[in-house]
């Protein structure tokens, strides 16, 4: 059967749409806090964006929700065209698999494993058996990050740099149209931090993916060709061109 949502992505420039998203959580006992007050973002193919702003200030929830592991209590959110609120757990499962990828603080990599197993995993999941198509795009993608002599080593011998290039290829491992990184250098050195940035920094830009990146380093996000600033669950939107034109 065809893959509707892979149909739609080659027929829209939207990559992520929301319109007057909303999110709310229950406490318990009838409480209710909205965390995210009518939330408007559109991201284009291609696009490198930051969101910046305080801890508690909805950062997470807006990833979680764009993500789509957290559905919005009302709003509109579209992932490559294709509209989610009617969707299935079943079928959020399916397009996060595989037009989604993610890259967090902590990589989250299989210790048992080598690098090269680690990236094969979503591919693995995704089909049930492993195959010579796997294997070799997990060798492209670990080429790709400068880790090919790394290919069988167990990611536990790996630096922390290392291991944060091996969690970048497994997010590309089913070519997502959007990689969502929420603070993947916010555990390592500055060199690190550099390197794993201008990675995603050249997947975006070579593969045409977009790639919404969390942080709380300024010069990180001043290096970004958007920013969305979140405060209070409201976002902010400019572009750093704008930012440092209206600075000086």
């Amino acid at each position: 059967m065809m893959d509707v949502s892979s149909k739609v992505a080659h027929t829209s420039t939207f990559v992520v749409e929301l319109k007057g998203i909303r999110k709310s959580f229950n406490l318990g006992e009838s409480n209710e806090i909205e965390i995210l007050h009518g939330v408007d973002l559109t991201l284009m193919e291609g696009e490198f964006c930051a969101v910046v702003g305080p801890s508690g200030s909805g950062k997470s929830t807006l990833l979680n929700t764009v993500g789509l592991l957290d559905r919005p209590t009302s709003g509109s959110l579209k992932i490559c065209g294709q509209e989610t609120s009617a969707l299935s757990d079943h079928g959020l499962t399916h397009l996060r698999g595989h037009k989604i990828g993610f890259v967090f603080q902590n990589h989250y990599l299989l210790s048992a494993f080598s690098a090269l197993e680690n990236v094969m995993m979503p591919m693995f999941a995704d089909v049930g058996f492993v195959n010579t198509a796997m294997q070799e795009r997990a060798s492209f993608l670990l080429d790709s990050v400068e880790l090919t002599p790394w290919l069988h080593a167990p990611v536990t011998h790996l630096s922390g740099g290392q291991q944060q290039r091996v969690a970048v290829a497994r997010a590309l491992a089913m070519k997502p149209s959007l990689i969502l990184a929420d603070e993947p250098t916010g555990n390592l050195d500055t060199k690190s931090a550099d390197s794993v940035f201008k990675l995603l920094q050249s997947v975006c830009k070579e593969q045409g993916t977009t790639v919404l990146f969390v942080t709380h380093n300024p010069l990180l996000s001043a290096r970004c060709e958007k920013v969305i600033e979140v405060v209070d669950g409201k976002i902010n939107e400019f572009s750093t061109l704008t930012n440092k034109l209206t600075s000086n």
